[in-house]
C-alpha cells in the first residue's frame, strides 16, 4: 500500500523504500519522512543582502544553511549540485536543531541575527526547519527562510508563526512556465499572500530571455503582487548560463532596467541584482 506525502501538491505516491521527486523525502516503515533532517551542505555566515533581503535588518549577517534536494526541476539553478541530489550523494555534516541553535548564538558577537534556511528548497526539510526554527525563536533569534514557495496550505501556516522574514521566489507569472519547472504558480502565489500577513516578506524572479520576460507578463505580476501589498519589494534578476540552460545568453542587462521600471509603477520597491 502506498503512502502519499501531504507537504507539496507533488503528493507523490510511495511504496516502502521509495524516494520522492524531491529526493529528500520517502516512505520508510509505512510513513513518510525527512531523509535530509539535520544533514547539511552548506554553512555560513553571509550579508543578509545576499538573501536577498533588502528591508529586513540592512547590512546584517545571518547564518546561512543548506541541505539537498529540491521540489522543482529548473533547467537554470545555480545550486544544482546540492537542489538535485538525493541522499548519500553528497558530503553532509549533521547537525541537530539544537546544535544549530547553539552555533547560530555562538555567532552573535560577529553580527548574526539568526538562521536563514537557504541554498537549496528548505521546505522539503519541513521538519527540520520547524524544529530549529522554534529553538532560534526560544534564543530571541530570527529565522528567515529563501523557498520556492511551493509548500500546501496547511503545513505553511503551521510553520509561518516561527518565521520572521522570507523571500520568496516568483518564478514568472503564467501556467504555462511553472509547469516546465515541475511547478504550480497558484500554489506560490497562495505562500506568498499567506506569508505577507504575518511576516516581511521580499519576492524574486529570474529574468530568462524569451521565457518570463515579456513586458505584459511583468506588468501582470507586478500588479498582482501589488494588489498582496504594494510595499512588497521585487527582487528582477539577470539570468546567466547554468546547469541545462548553457546554451541561453544572459539577460540584457537594459532588459532587466526596463523591466524594473515597468514594475515601479505599481510597486514601491523594485531591486535589479547581477547587473
Amino acid at each position: 500500500m502506498k503512502t502519499r506525502c501531504e507537504l507539496c501538491f507533488h503528493h507523490c505516491q510511495l511504496d516502502k523504500g521509495q524516494t520522492g521527486l524531491c529526493r529528500a523525502r520517502g516512505c520508510r516503515d509505512g510513513r513518510i519522512v525527512s531523509l535530509n533532517y539535520g544533514k547539511l551542505t552548506s554553512l555560513a555566515l553571509d550579508p543578509i543582502q545576499k538573501k536577498p533581503l533588502r528591508r529586513f535588518h540592512p547590512r546584517s549577517l545571518i547564518l546561512s544553511v543548506g541541505s539537498f534536494g529540491c521540489n522543482l526541476r529548473c533547467p537554470f539553478c545555480q545550486n544544482h549540485e546540492i537542489s538535485m541530489a538525493g541522499d548519500g550523494e553528497l558530503q553532509t555534516v549533521e547537525l541537530s536543531p539544537e546544535q544549530l541553535a547553539a552555533k547560530a548564538t555562538e555567532f552573535v558577537p560577529q553580527g548574526n541575527i539568526g538562521v536563514a534556511y537557504t541554498y537549496n528548497e528548505p521546505l522539503i526539510g519541513y521538519e527540520y526547519v520547524r524544529n530549529c526554527a522554534a529553538l532560534v525563536r526560544e534564543r530571541g533569534l530570527v529565522n528567515v527562510l529563501v523557498t520556492n514557495g511551493t509548500i500546501e496550505e496547511a503545513p505553511w501556516r503551521e510553520l509561518l508563526p516561527f518565521i520572521d522574514a522570507a523571500n520568496i521566489d516568483l518564478k514568472g507569472f503564467t501556467a504555462a512556465w511553472y509547469r516546465k519547472l515541475g511547478g504550480d504558480l497558484d500554489t506560490v502565489k497562495r505562500s506568498i499572500a499567506l506569508a505577507a500577513e504575518r511576516c516581511h516578506v521580499e519576492v524574486t524572479t529570474l529574468l530568462i530571455s524569451g521565457e518570463n520576460d515579456s513586458v505584459e507578463e511583468i506588468r501582470e505580476l507586478a500588479r498582482w503582487l501589488a494588489g498582496v501589498d504594494p510595499n512588497i519589494p521585487l527582487h528582477l534578476s539577470r539570468f546567466f548560463p547554468r546547469y541545462r540552460m548553457t546554451d541561453r545568453p544572459p539577460t540584457p542587462v537594459e532588459r532587466v532596467y526596463h523591466l524594473a521600471d515597468e514594475a515601479r509603477a505599481y510597486l514601491t520597491y523594485v531591486y535589479t541584482g547581477n547587473c
